[in-house]
This record gives structure tokens, sequence and C-alpha cells, in this order.
């Protein structure tokens, strides 16, 4: 098997984890991924301001630490913290491994900018082929700009087998591995619904290991010693992370999720078998960011009575200060009955204004709300200063068909490999109509004896954001527990828990071999994080919501732990 662990999940995530994988135990190769949507817009902005960037910088300073003891242990590196800009951070390894008199060679992947005048950038998320070529050319680090997460793991176990574009489980397989471990410690225990059960309390959890073999399947793990856990559950929650149906669309392969299972394969071990693949679609996702306009906000404390009067009051006088167009108010209840201090006694009017006009949204309306401090409700106060504009993106998804794509693999050398698009595709229609959507999740509630609780005794979840959808994934924890999920938890029943999805289209898939029913949310966070004005913008917190809300539980399943 070839043993791929991750050291990031985002730009900014934990600085030290290079080191740490790298010194606690052995590896073949070490992924790093840096490249949110959110990032890429980040990036094209440090581009703007200067050609050079529109990479991730701290993977530079991270690596100055590490180079040496990866290349002394024969570790292989691979990462698309180059963004917009893989050849640049190639060039500034390059000159980095010099500085520190390191023979380390430096293949990059480029191909995924696609030209479009009106955007800020237009990325598609190329597969893992020329990851595969530059490690077949020798390269000790690649990297890449917007290729899928999971490429980072699949490249690599390519380059060890061989695979072929007809190894449609293999690569399947693989695929599944760099989804669980491509956002670092989610799968070991980080973010986990349970982690008051982890042996450390969730303190420091460590970053995870794929073995992958060479028919796909996979075993997670971590570094002996590490924090937090891998456990079946902890593996499931990573695995319903952002995704949508059981089609999860890849450039190199289509992957059945509901072909995934879990078995327990000894302490913090989980092995992943049985997946399954069909051919890709003849397209590939492409994300573009664009610049959405400018956008301001102010928060106004309302303490004690008359609270909608009080936000009712605000609301009109902000309107006639700065007019209608582009303002949202969102009322916090934040406020507590008969509190002894004022913050429990307040709650939070949030104001917005989103404007293509950067004057309009900047000072103009932060004054304007400021002004209001002895002339509007009484205990008027508020939580911001005045402030400028800011400019904020605007994510949206769009395709091109794979061969219009000039996929490269750039060797060591400099000697520039073509990567030929699959020859076999299938609609991508026919992926999701082979996977359809559950909507109603089967028959009535469970009859029986029921007590009043917390969902979140029965479940887990985790949710996330894809653009301006979110996803929110819930597994059962026994048996029992799911039969009753499946039966109750249906998309009109979330509406009734989570009254903001009910104007929505949402669609609900189940995956019975994980226990687990799949949400997609659309439109939920409007334009995408960037533009979004909701309290929580990628929906990283929505499965928490509804764990917390108290529901009628089936007397006869009792909350523990999977058997």
């Amino acid at each position: 098997m070839i043993r791929i662990g991750n050291a990031s999940g985002f730009y900014g995530d934990r600085f030290t984890a290079w080191r740490e994988m790298l010194d606690g135990g052995e590896l073949d190769v070490l992924t790093g991924d840096y490249l949110a949507e959110l990032t890429m817009l980040i990036l094209a902005r440090d581009r703007l301001r200067d050609p050079d960037l529109g990479y991730a910088k701290t993977f530079l300073r991270q690596l100055e630490t590490c180079l040496g003891t990866a290349l002394d242990r024969g570790v292989r590196i691979v990462t698309n913290a180059g963004g917009l800009n893989p050849a640049g951070l190639a060039a500034a390894i390059g000159a980095l491994a010099g500085r520190l008199g390191l023979p380390a060679q430096v293949g990059y992947v480029e191909g995924d900018m696609i030209q479009r005048p009106d955007a800020l950038s237009a990325n598609a998320y190329l597969g893992a082929f020329g990851i595969a070529a530059c490690l077949d050319g020798g390269a000790d680090v690649v990297v890449t700009g917007r290729v899928t997460d999971a490429s980072l793991v699949v490249g690599p176990a390519i380059a060890r087998y061989g695979w072929g574009r007809d190894d449609l489980d293999e690569l399947a397989g693989a695929t599944v591995a760099g989804h669980l471990i491509e956002c670092g410690a989610q799968v070991t225990g980080g973010n986990f619904s349970f982690f008051t059960e982890l042996p450390d309390g969730g303190h420091r959890p460590g970053f995870p290991i794929a073995e992958v073999h060479a028919d796909g399947t996979a075993v997670l793990t971590k570094h002996v010693g590490t924090g937090g856990a891998v456990t079946v559950e902890t593996v499931t929650a990573q695995l319903l992370y952002e995704i949508g149906g059981p089609a999860y669309l890849g450039p190199d392969v289509v992957t059945r999720l509901d072909t995934v299972t879990l078995r327990a394969d000894g302490p913090d071990r989980v092995q992943v078998s049985g997946v399954r693949g069909t051919p890709p679609p003849a397209t590939l996702k492409v994300g573009v960011n664009n610049l959405g306009g400018f956008r301001n906000s102010m928060t106004f404390v309302l303490c004690g009575l008359d609270i909608q009067a009080k936000a009712a009051l605000v609301r009109g006088q902000v309107e006639e200060a700065v007019g209608k167009d582009g303002l949202e108010f969102v009322l916090a209840r934040t406020d507590h009955p008969d509190a002894a201090d004022t913050e429990a006694a307040s709650a939070l009017l949030h104001v917005h204004l989103r404007d293509g006009d950067k004057a309009r949204a900047g000072r103009a309306f932060s004054a304007a709300a400021v002004e209001l401090a002895l002339a509007s409700y009484p205990g008027c106060t508020l939580t911001t200063l005045p402030g400028d504009a800011t400019p904020y993106g605007v994510f949206t998804a769009d395709t091109v068909p794979q061969d219009a794509v000039a996929h490269v693999a750039v060797l060591p050398g400099g000697e520039r490999v073509p990567i030929a698009p699959p020859l076999r595709t299938a609609p991508a229609a026919a992926a999701a109509a082979a996977a359809a959507e559950t909507a109603s999740g089967g028959e009535a509630a469970v009859d029986g004896p029921t007590r009043r609780g917390p969902l979140g005794e029965l479940v887990g979840a985790r949710s996330g954001d894809k653009g301006g959808d979110a996803n929110l994934g819930v597994w059962a924890r026994t048996e029992a527990g799911d039969a009753w999920l499946r039966a109750w938890l249906t998309v009109e029943r979330l509406a009734e828990l989570l009254p903001e999805t009910a104007p929505l289209s949402v669609r609900r898939y189940e995956l019975p071999n994980l226990r687990a029913i799949n949400f997609v949310i659309e439109g939920l966070l409007g334009a995408g994080v960037a533009a979004s004005t909701r309290f929580d913008p990628q929906a990283k917190a929505l499965g928490e919501l509804l764990r917390a809300r108290i529901v009628d539980l089936p007397a006869d399943v009792p909350p523990g732990l999977v058997p």
C-alpha cells in the first residue's frame, strides 16, 4: 500500500502540521489542501496587486521548516497551494531549495485557468493524472492549481499502481480516501458531533493518513500518539461533508458514495471498501469568481422591552437616511426575559448594505447608523465603529468540455507532458439519475411511545457550503435509530425544524451503508460564502443547530455509541 498523509485542510490550517506529520511516523506522500472556493477569491485579489503572487504564501514558510526532512526520508509532497500561479510557486520552491542547499526536484500542473475577461478568476477542476505524471517524472514536490481536492491523493496512487483511465473502481476508492483526508483533522475528531467522547475531548486531533491499496480500498488512520480518534463515526462525518447526491462527480471518475462500506480495523483504523466508479462526465466543473460590489455592516444592541418596536424604529431611520436598496436587516433574538445583566437581556440587530457604489456602502452608511446614537430607541448602542465598505466576491459554477482544457504536467526538467482527457465519459445527468433523490424517505413516523429530547441524542451531523448551496449530512448511531431516522426526517420535517429551509428547494438523499441522509439546500447561502450576510455564512453550524432541536424521540431507541 501507499501511505498518504495530509497536513493542511485549508489556507490557514495548523502551521506546524507539516512538521508534525513528517516527524510522527512513516509516510510515502504528504499532501496539503489550501483551496476553498473563498480562497480562490483571496488569491485572485492578491494577484491583482502583484502578478507574481496568487499562491498560498504560508506553504512556503511551512516548507522551509521541513523540506530537508521530507527529502531525507523520501516523502514526496503534493499540494494545490499553487492556486492561481502554480508556476510561480514552483519557482519559489526551487529558489528556496537552492538557498537551503537541497536537491529538490519540483514539478507542477497547469491548464486549469479559463479565460473569462469578465471574471476575477475562472478555474477548471482538473483531475489526478497530471499529478501522477509529475511523480512519474521524478518530482519530489508537485504543485498544482485548481484540481479536485481528492486528486491530491488519487494522483500518487495512480503513480504507485499504474492505474489507467478504465480502472474506475480503483480511482473511485482512492477518491473517497482523498475526500476523507482532504479536510485535515476533520476526519480524526475535529468538528465532530460527539467530541466529548474522544479520548482527549477533541483537544488537539492529529492529522490523517490514508493507506491506499492497489485495488482502491483504503484504511484511514493517524500517527500513533496524536490526539483525536479515527472511528467509523468520525469517518462517516467527514464522508458526508460538502457532498451532493450519491453520484459524486469528478474529472476522472464518478464515485458512487452509496457503495462505500466502513468497518473498524483496529484502534484508530477504519477500512474503506466496496467503492464503485462509473465513467466521468465529458465536462469539467469551473469555479468562477467575480466582484459583486461593496458591503458594510453595523450592529445595534436592543436591550430589554419592546425589541420588535425598537428594531422597526431603526429600520425606518436607516432606510430614510440611505435608501432601501441593498439593505438587509437581521434581528437575532439573543435576549432572555427577566435577565439580570445587559448582555443576557439584549438582542442584536445586524444591518447589512450591499451596493455597487463604494461611497454609498461606505462611510455614508456607517456614519448614518452612528448618527442615530442619541436619536433612536432607548438604550441605543452599537457594537461596531463606522468604517469603509469592503469588496465582496460572488462565486458561480460553470462547465467546460474536458477536451477544451490544456491539462499539462511540467516535469522537474522542464518537459511539458500533455494529459489527455478520458476517452470514456457519460452524461452527468445519467449519473445523477442513477442515484436519484429520495424525496420523502419512507413511511410516516414510527409508531410507539416517545420521549422529548434533542435530536442530537440519536444522530450526528456535519454540514458545509458549496457555492450558494449548503449540505447537511445526518447519520444515526444505531441500526434502530437508522430505521426511525429514515422514516421520520423528511424534507417537510426539516422545514419545520429549520424554518429558513422551508422556502428553498431541498434535495434529500439516503446513504444506507452509512446509516445516513444528506440534504442539499439550494440557495441558503445566497451568492456564496463571500457575499453571504448569513450569521453562519458557510453553514458550518447548520448540523449542530438541527441536533439541538427538541423533538419526540422513540423511547425504545436509546442513545449510545455504534455497536
